[in-house]
């Protein structure tokens, strides 16, 4: 419950800035007596759409840390400690990457990698994927969410939800004036009911679409992250023993926040098309195809 409310209130302080800032800089008056402004409603659809993916990546680290209970062991001396954090900092060096911060949080079997820069990310390992794997499996696992830091995961991702936010906003008034204007002829000045009806659910129903495009991108990614870590590691069957594991275990839910940076997710039926991992066997089957 606590992450769930945790998700709400960010995402609704993160619409509250940036309406305010929508209306200091006058971006949101995109409809007068002169009719619909492209330009201002594009800088309008710019701020909300861009604003708000931005600004949770900004505070992924903390939110991440705060939702999971996960906590820093960068500098512990505890001996499985020095491991884990030994084992990312070589595969770091390896990569081209600063040091991430290290983190061990209580859970399922799962990890995650999050943060707004590449030389600034958080890796993260749960308690329950030290206590169901081996070493070199858990190895593997690191090693996957070092790549996902690498490869500028998290970045890309969040161009990738701003475009999609920025065409949902833009499209859902452009349509929602064409409909209150021309299909129901509003004749008076500014916008009447047809216009905030068809907003409203187009922003539902173009946003649901705009989920399953990125999701396509973050599963086209889990297999270059895989791939990844099995170059990290020098050879591919440790990250084919990890995935296989992890298939025959229930790897848990991660909050929403992380949730695209987890190791594993749950792909089924139609729901599967949401879904930011493609299922354990495809990813198995790409990696035994890898030269």
């Amino acid at each position: 419950m606590k992450r769930i409310l945790l998700f709400i209130a960010t995402n609704l302080a993160v619409m509250l800035v940036l309406g305010i800032a929508a209306s200091l800089l006058g971006v949101n008056r995109y409809i007068g007596a002169g009719g619909l402004s492209l330009g201002k409603l594009l800088g309008f659809a710019l701020i909300m759409g861009f604003g708000g993916a931005f600004i949770s990546l900004l505070i992924s680290k903390p939110v991440a840390k705060w939702s999971t209970g996960a906590q820093v062991i960068n500098d512990s001396t505890d001996p499985t400690h020095r491991w884990i954090v030994g084992t990312v900092e070589r595969f770091a060096q390896k990569a081209g990457i600063a040091m991430p911060e290290v983190a061990l949080y209580e859970g399922e079997p799962n990890a995650f990698a999050t943060g707004a820069f590449r030389n600034s990310a958080l890796v993260a390992v749960s308690t329950g994927l030290l206590q169901n794997m081996t070493r070199d499996e858990v190895d593997a696992v690191i090693a996957h969410e070092v790549s996902h830091v690498a490869n500028g995961d998290m970045v890309t991702l969040t161009l990738i939800q701003g475009v999609m936010n920025t065409f949902v906003v833009f499209l859902s008034r452009v349509i929602g004036y064409f409909v209150d204007k021309v299909v129901l002829r509003n004749e008076r000045e500014g916008t009447g009911i047809g216009y905030f009806i068809t907003t409203i659910v187009l922003d539902i129903v173009l946003g649901v679409l705009a989920s399953v495009v990125v999701a396509a991108f973050s599963r086209h990614r889990e297999y270059r992250a895989d791939a990844g870590a099995a170059a990290l590691m020098g050879k591919k069957q440790p990250m084919i023993n990890a995935l296989a594991r992890l298939g025959g275990i229930d790897a848990g839910d991660l909050p929403q926040s992380v949730q695209a940076m987890g190791i594993a997710g749950k792909p089924s039926g139609l729901m599967a098309l949401f879904n930011s991992h493609p299922p354990i066997e495809d990813r198995i089957r790409a990696l035994q195809q890898l030269p």
